[in-house]
């Protein structure tokens, strides 16, 4: 299994962590270490499980939009995106549970042209307003043909970290990682109108990098 290298802190952290509270549950407890056992195997498990970073297999051209990352789509609606595009776009909302991939990955490939943080609240990720009110980044990658899309990575109730990597200038390839968000988010795709929108609400993503969400005109 791969490792993002998000979790490359927490997971050394855990690993001491679980070899230290073993050893000495054995020493002091005794009967009780099986379970001590158990129990923080368990959550050393959970921690591997979630900074897994599957590989996944792109096969998008140009005008395809693939998903950015695993989860359930809970938002495709038109919008006004006042932020850097200031223009009416379909908002296309991928919700991540802690239990999927939280690799993030550019959705289509071209050069980066702005990337911002942005501090904020922490309401659950799929709450309507999180889009603007949580704590979350925004990127922008403009295609070979001059459209320009937008991204943004929003933190959940449970995710207090946001990893982004893309700096203005970079090249960003469909399906790439750039980025990483620490237990449960959202992710949001903004895209032009007329757009061909491949996906509805409620349905599930289990291959983010590799499904194709959407057409560009």
């Amino acid at each position: 299994m791969r490792f993002h290298k998000a979790g490359t802190e927490i997971i050394t952290i855990s690993v001491i962590l679980f070899l230290i509270i073993n050893l000495v549950s054995i020493y002091l407890f005794k009967y009780w270490s099986v379970i001590i056992f158990i129990i923080t195997l368990a959550l050393l498990a959970f921690i591997l499980w979630f900074f897994r970073n599957p590989k996944r297999f792109i096969k998008a051209n140009n005008n395809e939009i693939v998903a950015p990352v695993d989860g359930k789509v809970v938002v495709v609606k038109e919008v006004y995106e006042k932020e850097f595009l200031k223009t009416s776009c379909i908002q296309i909302s991928i919700f991540m549970s802690p239990l999927n991939v939280h690799v993030c990955r550019y959705p289509v490939s071209g050069e980066v042209i702005y990337t911002k943080y942005h501090p904020g609240k922490f309401l659950v990720a799929w709450h309507e307003k999180s889009s603007e009110l949580n704590e979350r980044t925004t990127v922008v990658v403009q295609n070979e043909c001059n459209q320009q899309i937008l991204f943004r990575q929003i933190a959940g109730a449970m995710a207090r970290r946001i990893v982004l990597y893309p700096k203005i200038g970079d090249t960003a390839v469909a399906g790439n990682d750039y980025g990483f968000i620490k237990f449960g988010s959202r992710l949001d795709v903004f895209l032009p109108l007329g757009t061909d929108i491949l996906v509805k609400v409620g349905d599930k993503i289990p291959n983010g990098g590799e499904k194709i969400i959407a057409r560009l005109k």
